[in-house]
């Protein structure tokens, strides 16, 4: 089999003057690298690492935001005979520290990031630095004097599928971060999203969703090393609109969240009851929706994708109604999220679609949905216990959430299997499904429902830019909304609005954005007795 190298190879040698990378270098400068140009770095840089003479399989980090240098550093990492460790760009020094540690790294690559002084804490002494461009200035040899010194690599080594390729540690919203060990073979799988999506050379798709994740490491760069389309990076958080307007997309994918937040900036110029009066009204609507989609830079997209995490059916029927069809992705690490996709023309709300090809599923006992799937890990790194732990004797993968199945084969989650939590009455609740609820309020950006051992669970609120403009006045009557689908057991006593932001600098989210419900219960947990003693439904602090 092809691997991600031998379709490189291809490209470096039938589109040598093609455009592969868009890259913003910072003071209004954008620069474009061919094929060509981006393969003689990446010869430069593995032929570097082999005369590092490291023994074969060594584990190299790459600690950076998305640039065009993340994908050439993988790529010259695997052309040395070497196994790739990425690590968030988020992350804190004792995590940081932990991945180096427990991965063995020898090498790490350091390239574009925020909050570096406060990072380096985490990277041992022991550990030798290659600083990529846009990178921190700190000790380390630099890329472009490696490039400047060093001779191109002539041979074009092609790995065995089956050999490692990388070690993705999960980003720990459960617990500490696990090493999930993945061959050539598992992640060229990703060959479906090629073949489902339709990707061709002419799609443009703008890369910044981390790269240490699955859903980027399977959806976007498997994806362009296989196909080689041409791909965009954002400059910085303050200039992604524009960066996605440079690009003008053909293809999108982003977390749920981030969708939420577009549609906070539009309902911030125009709000959501103007919005949708003017929507309404024969050709101004049409030209609303136009103006809309151009002002985000989605008026080229012709697939958008959310994944990660589940999205309000309420959220995607809003943008399809734009004319944006959200197409969700279902995975996780351990399967390199081979495993569910919602059809182009099988949309069902509320469920996460049919299995990818070569997936077979089920519905364990307990409700947990379990899959096999061409994607596997080949294990957990240095952990046979946690591997044991995650498979069934018979070679099916836990996934670890609660799920159904329709009698047209569609998949839908019905909430994390540990995530459950008892009320004082006995009754069990599921909360990602309520929080799915609210979370269709515009005025909502964030929640979390608790509960266990009250007699009732509650739900803790922030506010969008919307909800504190109009100080959440519509909460009460959303609540009410959800508790009216609820069963008794699961209905909410309480809410509370709370001025906090949950951010990954603070430890309420991952480094996806995904609620770290421990640390947010644990922050709240004192103060919940005198909240639920409170005489009004919704509290405001």
């Amino acid at each position: 089999m092809k691997t991600q190298l031998d379709y490189v190879y291809d490209h470096e040698k039938n589109r040598s003057n093609d455009i592969w990378f868009t890259q913003p270098m910072g003071q209004n400068k954008v620069i474009d690298i061919s094929f060509g140009e981006s393969m003689t770095e990446v010869r430069k840089m593995a032929q570097h690492l082999k005369n590092l003479n490291l023994p074969t399989g060594s584990r190299i980090a790459l600690f950076s935001k998305n640039t065009a240098w993340w994908f050439m550093a993988d790529l010259a990492i695997w052309m040395a005979g070497h196994i790739t460790v990425p690590i968030y760009p988020t992350l804190a020094p004792n995590s940081i520290k932990q991945i180096l540690d427990h991965s063995g790294s020898v090498v790490i690559f350091i390239g574009k990031l925020d909050g570096w002084e406060n990072m380096e804490p985490g990277i041992p002494a022991s550990v030798k630095r290659i600083i990529m461009p846009l990178g921190p200035k700190t000790t380390g040899e630099t890329w472009e004097n490696i490039i400047k010194t060093t001779q191109a690599m002539k041979e074009s080594p092609s790995p065995a599928p089956d050999a490692i390729a990388t070690l993705m540690y999960t980003s720990g919203s459960t617990g500490v971060p696990k090493g999930v060990v993945h061959s050539f073979r598992t992640m060229c799988s990703a060959k479906v999203y090629v073949d489902e999506f339709k990707m061709k050379k002419d799609d443009r798709i703008i890369s910044y969703l981390p790269l240490a994740h699955t859903a980027e490491r399977t959806c976007v760069e498997t994806t362009n090393f296989m196909v080689g389309y041409h791909l965009y990076f954002a400059e910085s958080l303050d200039t992604f609109i524009q960066d996605i307007q440079r690009a003008r997309p053909t293809v999108f994918g982003s977390v749920p969240r981030l969708w939420v937040k577009f549609q906070a900036g539009v309902f911030q110029k125009l709000p959501p009851k103007k919005f949708a009066t003017l929507k309404r009204i024969p050709i101004i609507g049409s030209l609303i929706k136009k103006k809309v989609l151009k002002g985000l830079g989605f008026d080229q997209v012709r697939l958008a994708v959310s994944g990660s995490a589940p999205i309000p059916v309420e959220l995607l029927d809003w943008y399809r109604d734009l004319g944006i069809h959200i197409r969700e992705v279902y995975g996780m690490t351990e399967n390199f999220a081979i495993s569910h996709v919602v059809g182009g023309d099988d949309y069902k709300p509320g469920y996460v679609g049919k299995p990818l090809p070569g997936v077979p599923q089920k519905i364990a006992e307990n409700g947990e949905i379990l899959i096999k799937t061409p994607g596997l890990m080949l294990g957990y790194y240095n952990a046979p216990d946690k591997t044991a732990e995650t498979m069934t004797e018979d070679g099916w993968l836990k996934t670890g959430d609660r799920g159904e199945i329709d009698s047209e084969g569609r998949l839908k989650i019905t909430g994390r299997v540990k995530e459950l939590f008892k009320t004082s009455k006995g009754k069990y609740v599921s909360p990602a499904p309520i929080e799915n609820l609210i979370m269709a309020c515009p005025e909502v950006d964030q929640v979390c429902v608790m509960g266990a051992g009250m007699p009732q669970p509650m739900a803790i609120i922030v506010l969008s830019p919307v909800g504190k403009e109009t100080k959440g006045q519509s909460i009460k009557v959303v609540i009410d909304e959800v508790n009216g689908q609820l069963d008794q057991h699961e209905q909410l006593a309480k809410v509370v609005i709370v001025s906090d932001e949950w951010t990954i600098d603070n430890g309420m989210l991952t480094p996806t954005l995904k609620l770290k419900r421990n640390s947010v219960e644990e922050k709240y947990n004192k103060m919940v007795p005198d909240w639920y003693r409170h005489t009004e439904m919704v509290i405001h602090l």
